[in-house]
């Protein structure tokens, strides 16, 4: 494949991984540009300029010297992974907002919009590998294990595996570091982004209870034999095999 004709557009979220895929993968010899998605504010006015995130991303591309553009997908991230987060709590389900984001969002719209936009494929800064199977493609767990990535994307589709690439499944994170230094991407040393995205300071609890307008209603706490030993303040924010923060004293540690 002649690589210098296939054009790769890059999920650049600002962070370490994606500047380095986008790095990789021009320095193979694909013609790349960046795309950054707005998807959620998280609670914080920009209206005094863009994002810190996606200043990173935009730098980045400055020092590669390729194009860089921003899509904004906030409505259809709040229908499809913000409403869907609070919707599965309700109905007393854990959600993975991760999992939701990728199929609907960045191999979903994402895909579609970079295809719009000439790209051949679209590449993000996961850590997994896609690989022949049989007639098809399967995908298979990172060299990276501490890192891999693979169980977000087992739902994805061979239409969709055709067109996507992940540079990251051959390192670990630590050579991943390495080259954004070597690159001379200013992201190098930058912090690993929370968990929850859209959640600020990653307090699930916090997020559901400001953002529900229904009340999860609260309740008593029994054990297996019928006695009440306290009460819970809703069941979105238990687990199952939660010890701590019950609020119970026992002698025996209760689970």
């Amino acid at each position: 494949m002649a690589m210098q004709n296939k054009k790769v557009a890059v999920a650049m979220s600002g962070g370490v991984d994606s500047s380095v895929a986008a790095a990789l993968l021009q320095q193979q010899g694909y013609d790349v540009f960046g795309i950054t998605m707005l998807l959620s504010d998280a609670g914080r006015d920009y209206s005094e300029g863009e994002p810190p995130f996606i200043q990173d991303a935009r730098r980045v591309c400055e020092i590669l010297n390729i194009p860089h553009y921003v899509v904004d997908f906030r409505s259809t991230f709040q229908e499809k992974v913000k409403d869907y987060f609070i919707s599965e709590y309700r109905q007393g389900r854990t959600p993975n907002p991760c999992v939701r984001c990728n199929q609907y969002i960045k191999f979903g719209i994402l895909l579609d919009k970079a295809l719009e936009m000439g790209a051949d494929y679209l590449a993000t800064g996961h850590y997994l590998r896609i690989v022949p199977y049989h007639d098809n493609l399967a995908i298979e767990r990172a060299i990276d294990a501490d890192k891999d990535q693979s169980y977000m994307l087992y739902h994805l589709p061979q239409e969709v595996l055709q067109k996507v690439i992940f540079p990251l499944g051959e390192y670990n994170k630590t050579k991943v570091r390495e080259m954004a230094a070597a690159f001379g991407l200013p992201v190098a040393t930058k912090k690993e982004s929370q968990e929850i995205c859209f959640v600020p300071d990653d307090d699930y609890k916090k997020y559901l209870i400001e953002q529900s307008k229904a009340q999860f209603p609260p309740g008593d706490i029994v054990d297996t034999a019928g006695n009440v030993l306290g009460r819970h303040l809703g069941l979105p924010f238990y687990t199952i095999g939660q010890r701590k923060g019950l609020g119970i004293a026992a002698a025996t540690p209760l689970y």
